[in-house]
């Protein structure tokens, strides 16, 4: 991996957050999943795009950008070497010949001048030691004219306080907007296969059932006879490269 800005972040995803994020990579993909139309349809990426996909974790995303884009190509960059190993084996699997994966941080990577024409994220740009420096340099990779499309959170309170700062990082682009979009994500199989799951990353293994109760019966709303989900709020930014 080259420098990284936040070296205490990435040694996280290359431990304990990047090993639980790789044993239950299909939870953690299904949960954003609900804003992948907005994403796409914003990113619009069409045949022979050259797309980078910040952030891209197990690379679902990146797959997703690489279908539309051919006979373009799909670069996943992330800080994570133990997803982007699990999602070179997807790619492999599903057959997808035109996407690969870089492991380094995007805020200072050396991406090559111009050498995009799309970049997506699906909220890997929320993870960055400092968010302006972070969209100069994925503005230096974009070509002119190229397009930005990412989400991000979208935290309760004024909205307009977040926009204006998502509007300050992004000092160096044109045409920017910021819309909200509310999604559904899902947690679990049922409560319990949630309750375990959110455990999970706890040191001290599993807890007895009766430590077990009043996780489950806080997580019952959130189920109604389905799998446990929960309504987040984010923003959807597009942007262009003057």
């Amino acid at each position: 991996m080259t420098f990284v800005a936040n070296p205490c972040r990435a040694e996280a995803w290359n431990d304990p957050v990047g090993a639980h994020r790789t044993a239950h990579q299909d939870r953690y993909d299904a949960m954003p999943a609900g804003a992948n139309d907005a994403l796409f349809e914003a990113a619009a990426i069409s045949p022979g795009d050259r797309v980078l996909d910040v952030g891209c974790g197990a690379g679902a995303t990146t797959r997703t950008a690489a279908r539309p884009a051919a006979p373009g190509h799909a670069v996943g960059i992330d800080v994570s070497a133990p997803l982007l190993e699990r999602a070179r084996v997807n790619t492999a699997a599903e057959g997808i010949e035109n996407a690969s994966y870089v492991c380094a941080d995007a805020q200072v990577h050396p991406f090559p001048a111009g050498g995009y024409d799309v970049v997506v994220s699906r909220g890997g740009v929320m993870f960055f030691a400092d968010h302006a420096a972070a969209f100069r340099n994925l503005a230096r990779a974009l070509r002119p004219g190229g397009r930005l499309a990412f989400v991000c959170p979208r935290p309760p309170g004024p909205h307009w306080e977040d926009t204006e700062r998502v509007r300050e990082v992004l000092a160096g682009f044109e045409e920017v907007t910021v819309d909200p979009v509310t999604v559904e994500a899902p947690w679990g199989r049922d409560v319990p296969d949630t309750v375990e799951f959110l455990l999970s990353p706890l040191p001290g293994g599993a807890l007895p059932a009766s430590r077990l109760a009043g996780p489950e019966e806080v997580l019952l709303p959130f189920a109604a006879g389905r799998r446990p989900r929960t309504r987040a709020g984010v923003w959807l930014v597009t942007a262009v490269r003057p």
